[in-house]
């Protein structure tokens, strides 16, 4: 057993009440066709460092990974940071349809720069015609500042003044559960599968082979406002 599924039977925790919302709207979702769940995080992707690797490799030609430097007129950042959403709606049999959905960030995550995912994010499904937005993420000061809470509660109040868009249900995961969020594995597989054992990537090469491992183009990328960069 894991130490985070001890955690979730552990009596009056914190976390088995937070486990308890977040199953809750998975259970919404799944008789609500016209709502969408998703799973939200952001990670940052390394031209330098290769995680934890398995890898075949033929009788006596063993894998060599080749350490790596950046040179000091290198234009390219060492690493590139990125906003994810997991996102899930429900089939007319009850089954999951699920997509990856990716923006890479000119800079680091802020309130400003979520801000500006979660409206693309509400756009994109009301294209898709869905009417709300089950968000799963977890507490970090760029989802939690009253800043990211402001615009939230404004967008919800414009659509039910309007009758139109994209409703944001929040469900707060607690601190360090990362088992609690079905999109963290896929950053860890992801990152496996873009490493490159014989040379330095280039950034968009990195941006290319992600893009690749999780089945999504590459959008436009989000930027940070000057007054807050």
């Amino acid at each position: 057993m894991e130490a985070g599924e001890a955690l979730d039977h552990q009596p009056g925790s914190r976390v088995r009440t937070k486990k308890s919302a977040r199953d809750r709207l998975i259970r919404l979702a799944l008789t609500h066709p016209e709502w969408a769940l998703g799973f939200q995080d952001e990670v940052w992707w390394s031209r330098l460092a290769a995680p934890g690797l398995h890898a075949w490799a033929e009788d006596e030609q063993p894998l060599h990974l080749v350490e790596q430097a950046v040179a000091k007129d290198d234009p390219d950042p060492k690493a590139l940071a990125c906003y994810g959403l997991l996102v899930r709606w429900a089939t007319a049999g009850q089954q999951w349809r699920q997509q990856v959905w990716l923006r890479f960030v000119d800079g680091r995550p802020v309130s400003s720069i979520t801000t500006q995912f979660l409206a693309w994010c509400c756009t994109q499904l009301q294209a898709a015609r869905k009417t709300a937005l089950l968000l799963v993420w977890d507490n970090a000061a760029w989802h939690v500042s009253a800043e990211v809470r402001a615009w939230i509660g404004a967008h919800n109040q414009q659509v039910k003044q309007t009758g139109a868009g994209v409703r944001i249900v929040n469900c707060y995961l607690p601190v360090q559960s990362p088992w609690l969020n079905p999109i963290e594995p896929m950053w860890l597989h992801a990152k496996r599968r873009v490493v490159e054992p014989a040379r330095l990537l280039p950034a968009a090469d990195l941006i290319d082979r992600v893009c690749a491992a999780l089945d999504c183009p590459h959008e436009r990328h989000l930027t940070i406002p000057q007054e807050v960069a």
